[in-house]
């Protein structure tokens, strides 16, 4: 049988922890580390390879910024402050040009966020770019996958489904869709002001449905979504593309870098944090699943759509 990401990961890296600093390994938006002191480690790794993550019509300068961004909402998925960072990077052949434009980009998120690149590799070969991203956070405090109880309300930061509708329409996509694609903003600020109110969480990267589904299976339980609340920006709103599309895109579509969390049902995450729009999108369930409320009484099952690397 086809191993897709996932299913590789539980089989032949999933390892019990040998040291008592391991506190969170293989299986969540980052690993949590306990090396002593008044704070734990919290450490992700990601990898874009050209032409399966990103294609040419990637600046480079948006390329370095994306780069370092999708590390950085895993570690925002953790409510941990970035503080650090390494840069492997392969390279077909040095083009002077392009590294400039790639490091303005990079080095443009890391003022941002403030943390430092601290090492790395360069090697040669097809273009890839791996980042190891190093974040803290205060003992107990992490957010993790599990932790949803039935009654809690889910909510997402910003809007879904810019970025994949800027992939599917490729050269026809309008720049503010393909801005969301190309230049990711991680919630980093949110997650560190709402660090006590949020159950579980992580962050929308391989599409709602999906990640959704890691926290349910994670908490052991399930949920409605109402998919009139989806969250639409005025560019996606305004696409003229078909419903069915767009409907799949904020569902099943990647690439949106928001955060999906599980709070207290009397929590209302927009009054707490009004600097970014947030959105309450449907509810926490002991029933096992998913499920998609479709208005006037119509309830459907709602099925995982796992981007795989491997298909």
């Amino acid at each position: 049988m086809a191993l897709d990401e996932f299913a590789l990961i539980e089989r032949f890296f999933h390892w019990a922890p040998q040291t008592a600093s391991t506190v969170l390994g293989v299986g969540d938006d980052a690993a949590l580390l306990n090396p002593g002191g008044d704070e734990q480690l919290v450490v992700t790794t990601d990898t874009l390879i050209r032409n399966r993550h990103f294609d040419d019509r990637i600046a480079p300068e948006d390329l370095g910024w994306k780069a370092l961004a999708v590390s950085l909402s895993d570690l925002a998925a953790m409510a941990a402050r970035p503080v650090a960072f390494t840069l492997a990077l392969t390279l077909p052949a040095p083009d002077g040009e392009w590294l400039n434009a790639f490091s303005r980009g990079l080095r443009a998120a890391a003022d941002d966020f403030a943390l430092d690149l601290v090492g790395g590799d360069t090697t040669r070969g097809e273009l890839s770019i791996t980042i190891t991203a190093i974040g803290q956070v205060p003992p107990g405090k992490a957010w993790r996958r599990a932790g949803a109880r039935p009654g809690d309300a889910l909510w997402v930061s910003g809007c879904l489904g810019d970025a994949a509708l800027a992939l599917h329409l490729g050269e026809n996509a309008p720049r503010a869709l393909r801005q969301e694609l190309d230049h990711p903003q991680p919630r980093v600020a949110a997650a560190l002001q709402l660090r006590e109110q949020v159950r579980a969480a992580l962050d929308i990267s391989d599409g709602l449905s999906s990640d959704l589904n890691h926290m349910l299976v994670a908490s052991g339980v399930g949920a409605t979504l109402q998919v009139d609340r989806l969250p639409q920006s005025p560019a996606f709103r305004s696409c003229a593309a078909p419903a069915d599309l767009k409907r799949h895109c904020q569902l099943h579509g990647g690439d949106d870098y928001e955060l999906l969390v599980a709070v207290a049902p009397d929590e209302d995450l927009q009054q707490r944090c009004p600097a970014l729009r947030w959105t309450r999108i449907g509810c926490v369930e002991a029933e096992p699943g998913m499920r998609l409320d479709e208005g006037q009484g119509r309830v459907v099952a709602l099925q995982s759509a796992a981007w795989n690397h491997f298909a």
